[in-house]
């Protein structure tokens, strides 16, 4: 498949160019570089100078015994050859040494496969990889709406994002981004791809370079240049565009200028949240020339408005907060990353597992808690549960095994310190800090100078990353600087929850955009003396008691209940019963879903407390509503405010989505719900045929 979608058919080959042009054949020949003869039945042949030797079959023509054969259609010869020959000229500004086209092209691919065909999951030494065909399991990728901001919590997200795959949605495949859906007219220049921390998006990059680099897809485009955003913040000097990709590819050394707009190349730039970059579209000055020396931030902002290689494609990742950093205008096309849907789940962990038997149960087991399963669309989580629970449930009893988030998560740090030594203890303890002062700062990814505000050096960086595989990691850039990340957000959220134990509610709750959200949950969770006997080894270090009683878990709940009928935020308040649930304390949601079984819900006069239970419980069932009235429930105005986020979920699922009647009636949306109200009535997704 090609990157817009066509298909690479016939007996042996057929080609499709990007733009949807089919160059056909039915046998497939092979050139060199050179005019060296090699064997040669009735095949036709073709030279660098344009000359043509009839025949019938395939040819071959290598530069060298080493050289790597490059396939073309029989019919598509004529048009290939003669873009590299116009490269190959004397007078070509773009190989002056007169290097081809195809020895550069099979040098990228080469370097690129040999990158990209491993992938580390997190697992076992340092060092150690699997390949990537081994392990990969398709990722769910759909439409994704706008480029606008989204500020929610990423486990928000999430959430919303199971409601949608209930519905019929198309599935994209990575390798067809820029393929235009149904409807569109203008071809696709650059791509948005969307999706929270850990949900496949790096790897949809992977898998996209390399099946290009193996040739089983997209063989119209001649150039791949993959730069990270966790890169390109290295680079403080000015270089020309040409300079930062030969940086990279030192094989593109000799060429001045790739402009000659036959050249087919993508640049993908993946994490765009990770850029500390200004992208300053509006103050930059205007650069056309690739060939010019200027600011990593002028050359991206001019590529992706298109002074740069208007020809070029540009496929940009983001996590859904920062997406809006690219203007609208800039983007033509936006796709979203949902990790795993239900089905892929089950091959992920049937796979991962070798013993099918125990893959089912893990699998049962993951159904039983609503809150784990919906987690499990997040590759990454999928896999700490496998690791875990591979372990458990051959081990533990059944009552020990994890049924929350903070279980999960603390048997896991767990099995790591089990499997190390007590200097392991001290190292956790260390990037819990680390964990903690970044996540105030809103940074996923850390360079030196995060490491010594912190109190880590270098050194003590790398040594954590070969002992910590599983939870932190030490990464060479493009330019071999070194960049660290936590192996996933949650593991850095969890890690900061154990170094503030004993913070209070208070400094979440401030949060506008909740992104302390899941830390809070964690938080609370690790106040219970079950979660802290597992870490005892951890939490005794830090000083924190191991001694938290009953009345002390009370007195939380408690807290955490009247902040509930406090706080004004509805989304807040959705995950004040998340936190909740990490406690073990769920009799309002249970009473509220009992009323809702008996039917005697319409007839109650529901408090404000009452609806936000109500809310979490809507959004965390699995059920899709077809209708949703706000009037069906009896509460006052503050009541119906907290029913919010269940209308802000329904009208914004998805295409074929059963949603068609949404009933506001007598309900004061007040500003910041009108807003809302408006943002997910225009979104095209939105299928809603009657308001009231």
């Amino acid at each position: 498949m090609s990157l817009s979608g066509e298909r690479e058919e016939g007996n042996t080959a057929s080609k499709m160019s990007l733009y949807g042009e089919r160059e056909e054949g039915t046998t497939a020949s092979k050139m060199s570089l050179y005019e060296e003869r090699e064997e040669e039945t009735t095949a036709s042949k073709m030279s660098l100078s344009g000359g043509r030797e009839e025949g019938t079959t395939a040819s071959k023509m290598t530069q060298d015994t080493n050289c790597v054969s490059y396939n073309i259609t029989k019919n598509g010869t004529k048009a290939f050859l003669k873009h590299t020959y116009k490269l190959m000229s004397p007078n070509s500004h773009c190989f002056p040494t007169g290097q081809t086209l195809l020895t550069v092209q099979q040098e990228i691919k080469a370097k690129l496969k040999h990158k990209y065909q491993h992938i580390s999951e997190g697992i076992g030494h340092h060092g150690n990889q699997s390949l990537f065909k081994d392990i990969y399991t398709e990722l769910y990728i759909t439409e994704g709406g706008s480029g606008g901001l989204n500020n929610e919590h990423e486990v928000r997200q999430i959430e919303m994002a199971s409601k949608k795959q209930t519905t019929q949605e198309t599935p994209i495949k990575c390798n067809d981004i820029f393929k235009p859906l149904p409807g569109q007219d203008k071809p696709i220049r650059t791509v948005l791809t969307k999706g929270i921390a850990g949900v496949g998006k790096t790897v949809s990059v992977q898998k996209v370079i390399l099946d290009w680099a193996e040739g089983k897809a997209n063989q119209d485009i001649h150039f791949m240049f993959p730069l990270p955003f966790r890169d390109l913040n290295l680079k403080k000097d000015q270089y020309s565009l040409m300079q930062h990709i030969s940086h990279y590819l030192s094989e593109l050394k000799e060429i001045d200028s790739i402009e000659d707009g036959e050249t087919k190349t993508v640049f993908i730039f993946d994490g765009l949240d990770e850029c500390r970059l200004p992208l300053d579209f509006k103050n930059n000055e205007k650069c056309c020339d690739v060939t010019k020396p200027t600011s990593v931030d002028v050359l991206l902002t001019n590529l992706i408005k298109g002074n740069l290689l208007p020809s070029a494609l540009l496929w940009i990742t983001s996590r859904p907060a920062a997406a809006n950093q690219i203007p609208p205008e800039c983007v033509d096309q936006v796709t979203e990353v949902r990790g795993f849907n239900d089905p892929q789940k089950e091959e992920y962990l049937r796979k991962k597992i070798k013993d099918q038997n125990l893959a089912s149960e893990i699998i049962k087991h993951m159904k039983t808690s609503r809150s784990l399963h919906i987690m499990c669309h997040i590759p990454v989580f999928c896999w700490i549960s496998a690791t875990v629970l591979e372990i458990m449930l051959k081990e533990a009893e059944k009552d020990e095994v994890p049924k929350t988030l903070t279980q999960m998560y603390s048997h896991f740090i767990l099995i790591q310190i089990i499997a190390k030594n007590k200097k392991y203890n001290k190292m956790i303890l260390k990037l819990a800090k680390l964990a903690f002062q970044q996540l105030q700062k809103g940074n996923l990814i850390f360079y030196e100078e995060d490491l010594r505000e912190c109190g880590l050096d270098v050194t003590e960086a790398s040594e954590y990353s070969a002992l910590c595989t599983e939870i932190f990691k030490e990464e060479s850039g493009l330019y071999q600087d070194k960049v660290y990340s936590f192996l996933h957000l949650s593991i850095q959220e969890f890690l900061a929850a154990v170094h503030a134990l004993e913070s209070s509610v208070d400094q979440a709750l401030k949060s506008e955009n909740g992104h302390l959200d899941l830390f809070l949950r964690f938080l609370l969770g690790l106040s219970l003396e079950s979660n802290q006997n597992l870490l005892r080894g951890l939490l005794t270090q830090t000083g924190s008691t191991t001694q938290t009683n009953e009345e002390t878990v009370e007195r939380t709940v408690r807290y955490l209940s009247d902040k509930i009928k406090e706080e004004s935020s509805p989304e807040r308040i959705i995950n004040l019963f998340h936190c909740l649930n990490e406690l073990g304390a769920n009799s309002l949601v249970e009473d509220m879903q009992n009323s809702l079984h008996s039917g005697t819900l319409s007839e109650t006069r529901l408090k404000p407390d009452q609806c936000s239970a109500l809310a979490y419980l809507l959004l965390m069932s699995e059920e899709v509503l077809e209708k949703f009235k706000l009037k069906r429930y009896n509460t006052s105005e503050k009541g119906y405010q907290r029913l919010m986020p269940v209308t802000l979920v329904s009208i914004h699922q998805t295409p074929n989505c059963p949603l068609r009647e949404l009933d506001l009636s007598y309900n004061d949306l007040e500003d910041r719900g009108v807003k809302l109200l408006c943002v997910g009535l225009t979104n095209p997704l939105c299928n809603i045929q009657t308001l009231v």
